[in-house]
């Protein structure tokens, strides 16, 4: 939308599009630390009245596992480089089936990661404005997504760059806040620690241990959500600068290191300044626990007889807004990027792999945007429902994730060293399972059914569009069967070189193959006597599985050009036409096919275009959906330019 198009051939693009481990952190760590914003909150709350005092032993929890499910993560990011994360460890080391659950499970993760973020951005801004302006949130919050979208739409790293000053803000103010509280309060320490002894031996009392800990456990598990976004890295991976396992693994250590003090140094601030006491105030409502804890610690800052709190309280609510947004990011970023890993797999529509010509996956930025506010309106921007409903998706695929990672090494544990990482792996599978079950159940009828449905249907989704994919590999596979390519007999003499002044048959071709060659052979037969030389012209498409550097982009060339060699040869041998070949490769088969036309009726003024289409005995709406139709797109092209272009239909007998 700004700024020039990029240029897929210039091979410094590979760097430009790349991120270092600061940026990545910026635009991937950041789902992870933007949890903060509502994790330890819902945490907090679950503890009840009168057990607030375990919010100290819950921060300690809550630092432990985000190392944890981190360092499982890491080890995901060493045996897995190329990217795909959660959706690409299950697929292999659990088979396709569970690999579609945990894909399945990202996509709805991703569109609730934005849906979150943005709602979270805009009770944290909110938290300062008069409240009856809360009734514009919604449509505030819906603004903003609008604007990430059509930021999304241009590129990644562009985004990133932008949003990087406010995320630094963020760390300032957070830092300042968290290390405040903690620190003016030492001298209470004392006193703190004798209230939780206290009350801790009254519960004891009371209730007794086992009712303490399903206390502790159910707080623990609610606040899940503090844990989101840590699979962001690894998913991500594959637009880290090289090398990609080092600047993930430095990513991952910057994140969770971030998280894990910011989550836990909030939660114990909550506990010294008594959060919870003045929450609940005239002056405190529609405000979140982030925003009372900031006005507690700054809101009566005086210099020189100015005061300066209130406006350090909005500063620092506006860089957690701030930071929220940026980490929508990691749903715009890696949304798509599972949509193309799953689209390879064809789980999902073939169009999801194609790169847009900005480089970026539009279709999935499209879809991802769109999804999300409909959550948002079906929630009405209600963050307490969101987060319940993003968190089951979230520890289901770390679940899935670990159980992957235990059951590979355990199939290598006579080749390399595997105790220390199954014991890592498992302790993380108890924790995610166990979240995962008491949310849930918890949770079912509060947002939690609507998460399951939804993903259900995802997966039935996905089912059918690879059943129909294979349905359509079955009739090209008897295609090809159905054509004896050993009954046709060879042509003697050598066809002479082609000449322009003749009428030429330009065909539109992919790989070699049934479909492809059907169309050669229909020409003479609905043309007879009219074309004695052809052109084969191709577009090897660029898609989310050849864009990872130039050996890639090099192979597709040269399987491109190999297909288009066995054309010509075909028509050398087989039917005696002079023949050559065309190809470019690009982002976009149709652009680059009208160009190749184009530019190959230049050299060859009498010619006419031709390209196959399968017809289904049943065809459907949704076809067109599941399938590119690039020969009636073409043909639209070329006939407005006044080329005439044939599109010969090819019939499955069976």
């Amino acid at each position: 939308m700004f700024g020039p198009k990029k240029d897929f051939r210039d091979p410094s693009i590979f760097h430009h599009v790349s991120l270092i481990a600061f940026f990545a952190w910026v635009g991937l760590g950041a789902d992870g630390l933007s949890s903060s914003a509502y994790g330890p909150e819902e945490a907090f709350k679950s503890l009840g009245e009168g057990h607030r005092y375990m919010a100290l032993f819950l921060a300690l929890a809550v630092a432990l596992t985000v190392f944890i499910i981190s360092y499982g993560y890491s080890r995901i990011i060493e045996q897995f480089p190329q990217g795909g994360g959660g959706y690409v460890v299950a697929s292999k080391h659990l088979g396709p089936y569970p690999g579609l659950v945990s894909g399945a499970s990202l996509l709805v993760d991703y569109v609730l990661t934005i849906a979150v973020s943005v709602a979270s951005a805009g009770d944290a801004v909110f938290s300062f404005l008069p409240a009856h302006l809360h009734q514009y949130k919604l449509i505030a919050v819906l603004v903003v997504l609008g604007g990430l979208t059509l930021m999304n739409l241009r590129g990644v790293k562009e985004s990133i760059v932008i949003l990087t000053p406010i995320f630094l803000v963020f760390l300032i103010t957070h830092a300042i806040v968290i290390t405040g509280a903690i620190g003016t309060n030492l001298g209470e320490a004392g006193t703190v620690a004798s209230e939780v002894t206290t009350q801790f031996g009254s519960d004891m009392g009371t209730l007794g241990f086992g009712a303490l800990a399903l206390i502790f456990l159910r707080a623990f598990a609610l606040g899940g959500g503090t844990f989101t976004g840590i699979e962001a890295v690894s998913n991500g991976l594959g637009i880290m600068r090289e090398p990609r396992v080092r600047t993930g693994k430095r990513t991952m250590v910057l994140m969770a290191t971030s998280l894990s003090l910011t989550a836990g140094g909030i939660l114990i601030a909550y506990l010294l300044l008594h959060v919870d006491r003045v929450a609940g105030d005239p002056a405190h409502a529609g405000q979140t626990l982030n925003a009372v804890l900031a006005d507690l610690f700054a809101g009566h800052w005086t210099i020189a007889g100015i005061h300066v709190g209130k406006g350090f309280v909005i500063l620092t609510m506006v860089s957690e807004g701030a930071l929220l947004i940026v980490a929508a990011q990691a749903g715009f970023v890696d949304g798509p990027r599972v949509m193309s890993n799953m689209a390879l797999d064809q789980w999902l529509p073939s169009r999801f792999a194609s790169l847009s010509e900005q480089l970026t996956m539009h279709n999935g930025v499209y879809l991802m945007a769109a999804a999300a506010a409909a959550a948002l309106v079906y929630t009405g921007g209600d963050l307490r429902t969101l987060v319940v409903m993003y968190s089951i998706n979230v520890f289901l695929t770390f679940s899935l994730s670990n159980l992957a990672m235990m059951r590979h090494w355990w199939k290598v544990r006579r080749q390399e060293p595997w105790r220390k990482q199954m014991a890592i792996h498992g302790i993380g599978l108890v924790v995610c399972a166990g979240i995962l079950t008491v949310t849930a159940i918890e949770k079912f009828s509060a947002g939690g059914w609507v998460t399951l449905v939804i993903t259900s249907l995802v997966i039935a989704m996905c089912l059918w569009v690879k059943a129909h994919y294979r349905q359509v590999s079955k009739k090209l596979v008897r295609l090809s069967e159905e054509l004896s390519l050993e009954a046709i007999p060879a042509v003697a003499p050598a066809p002479p070189p082609l000449d322009p002044t003749k009428p030429t048959a330009i065909v539109l071709t992919g790989s070699f193959g049934g479909l492809g060659i059907h169309t050669l052979l229909s020409i003479p037969r609905v043309f007879p006597n009219q074309f004695d030389q052809v052109v084969f012209v191709s577009a090897g498409v660029i898609d989310a599985g050849t864009f990872k550097g130039e050996q890639e982009m090099a192979a597709l060339d040269a399987q491109t050009v190999a297909s288009l060699e066995k054309y010509v040869e075909f028509a050398h041998t087989r039917m005696g036409w002079a023949a050559d070949h065309d190809h470019a490769l690009g982002t976009e088969a149709v652009a680059e096919l009208e160009r190749l036309c184009r530019e190959v009726q230049l050299r060859y003024p009498r010619s006419v275009f031709f390209a196959g289409k399968l017809i289904f005995r049943e065809e459907s709406w949704w076809q067109s959906l599941l399938h590119n139709e690039t020969a009636h797109a073409v043909q639209r092209r070329l006939e407005l330019d006044g080329l005439t272009m044939v599109v010969l239909p090819i019939r499955v007998m069976r």
